[in-house]
């Protein structure tokens, strides 16, 4: 049986290891504060559900059968806050059963990994990649119109293709580009405006399930 100065050491190593999940979630990261909040709360909730069942096989399954009743729904999380979440929940049950150094451990394991492999993934990083469309007349040669412009403001270039709109009088030049340095995207279009006699320009990121590997 768990004494009280026990389940307030348990307790508190919990929220401590909490806190210290939630900032490593922070890192370098999107998140939510009640996201933030929960990964605080998370450990220090299952430790206190753990301190209660251990041992008891009737209290388990009451608990368990308490927890079945409730349903959870929200947006589908990523792969980092399911991990977040796992990693919150297997510290709160090391802590509930009084395993305080191999909970601290777990966390502090975990986050370095994280930290090694985000800080690698930053180092790698390639420059963000950008669909382009440009509308031209149809009197304009689109053979390497832009080639300039590309050479000072982008690392990469390609036509990917061509069509005509607006009832053949207009040309739709469709590029991909890789910018070298993304404060310049307005002066880039700005070059570009200037030689398409200022027709539509649209530049923007391309979505997830278009982008090549």
């Amino acid at each position: 049986m768990m004494t009280l100065p026990q389940y307030f050491l348990c307790t508190g190593t919990s929220l401590a290891l909490g806190a210290l999940l939630a900032a490593l979630h922070t890192y370098k990261n999107t998140y939510s504060k009640n996201f933030i909040l929960t990964l605080i709360l998370l450990p220090a909730i299952v430790q206190s559900v753990i301190t209660v069942v251990n041992g008891n096989l009737g209290t388990g399954v009451a608990v368990m059968g308490a927890f079945s009743l409730v349903r959870f729904r929200s947006l589908p999380g990523t792969s980092r806050e399911i991990c977040s979440v796992f990693l919150a929940m297997a510290s709160g049950i090391a802590a509930g059963m009084g395993y305080l150094g191999m909970a601290a451990l777990t966390v502090l394991l975990t986050g370095a990994v994280t930290l090694t492999f985000t800080l690698l993934s930053e180092a790698g990083k390639r420059p963000e990649r950008r669909e382009l469309k440009v509308t031209i007349p149809e009197n304009l040669d689109y053979s390497g119109i832009f080639d300039d412009i590309f050479k000072q403001y982008t690392s990469q270039a390609s036509l990917q293709r061509v069509r005509t709109v607006n009832m053949g009088s207009l040309y739709e030049l469709c590029y991909r580009i890789d910018l070298k340095n993304e404060t310049e995207e307005k002066a880039m279009l700005d070059q570009i405006r200037c030689r398409n006699g200022n027709l539509t320009v649209v530049c923007g990121k391309i979505p997830d399930n278009r982008e090549e590997l």
